[in-house]
């Protein structure tokens, strides 16, 4: 269970570091009340649902932080190379095999739109999309009513959908 709440808090959270620092804190308030985890009949729902609000409260936290003017330059210039590396790796091998680099680039891309949505919205998506869990099961899991998990995903979907169209990949695979 456990890579696979890394996998879905990396989705969450946008970065490895962060999926793995809100994976530790989750376990430790599963660690605090382990009768409640074990007696739950769906393990992975209730850890998932500890591992979304951890990720909540972290980017609540995060977001209320200033960041120091010199350290913007730097993050800026970081991203725009990284970004201009991964679109020149992926022009290269379009018809061989390349490493995994374009299944890299896919979930990368998968995490940056998913962070682009509320916790509630990518929480929604990738339960029911990703996991496989009905509306049904993922708005229990979510503790919220099925209709309004269902206007979650419908909102996710379509701001999901305006994303692809808004960016360069959207265009060119039309």
């Amino acid at each position: 269970m456990l890579p696979r709440l890394y996998r879905r808090a990396v989705m969450l959270a946008g970065s490895r570091q962060s999926a793995e620092d809100v994976v530790h804190e989750a376990y430790l308030k599963l660690a605090a009340r382990p009768q409640r985890f074990l007696a739950h009949p769906e393990p992975y729902a209730y850890a998932f649902t500890t591992v979304l609000n951890v990720a909540r409260d972290a980017h609540r936290k995060d977001r209320r932080q200033v960041l120091v003017d010199a350290m913007e330059g730097v993050e800026e210039a970081g991203a725009g190379g990284a970004g201009g590396g991964a679109g020149v790796g992926l022009g290269a091998g379009s018809g061989d095999w390349d490493g995994g680099v374009e299944r890299r680039h896919a979930e990368l891309e998968a995490v940056r739109l998913l962070g682009r949505l509320s916790h509630r919205q990518a929480g929604i998506v990738i339960l029911v999309d990703l996991d496989g869990y009905t509306i049904d099961q993922a708005a229990k899991i979510m503790k919220v009513h099925r209709g309004t998990a269902a206007r979650h995903r419908a909102r996710a979907l379509d701001r999901l959908r305006a994303y692809l169209v808004e960016s360069d990949h959207g265009r060119a695979g039309r």
